[in-house]
């Protein structure tokens, strides 16, 4: 024991860490409760192909967001078309290093004109 008061040993437990526990368990539960509940049957296959696209939907939707949004405001700076450029390089199948350098110069071109 210190002068101050009783040694410790560790940081004290805090609401961030608590949170990320909870979120951690909750996540758990959510990935352990679909084979529990649903155990040998199959689901159906307007189901199963919602569920392989829907990854890739919310995905996109973030991207868009954060790219024209910031805070509550609708925004429309560089972002944008090197998004556009992004999302031309994937529908030609370009390799992802194109992508990403393709984004980038788009960015670095506009906010230089702007």
């Amino acid at each position: 024991m210190s002068a101050r008061g009783p040694d410790r040993i560790g940081a004290p437990v805090t609401a961030a860490v608590i949170t990320l526990l909870v979120l951690a368990a909750g996540t758990y539960a959510l990935k352990a409760a679909g084979p529990l509940l649903l155990g040998r049957r199959s689901l159906s296959t307007v189901v199963e192909r919602a569920a392989v696209l829907l990854p890739a939907a919310l995905l996109a939707a973030l991207v868009v967001t954060s790219t024209l949004t910031v805070g509550r405001h609708l925004v429309v700076d560089a972002r944008f078309p090197a998004l556009l450029v992004a999302a031309v390089l994937l529908w030609v199948r370009a390799p992802f290093v194109v992508v990403v350098l393709g984004a980038a110069a788009t960015a670095s071109a506009v906010r230089a004109l702007l």
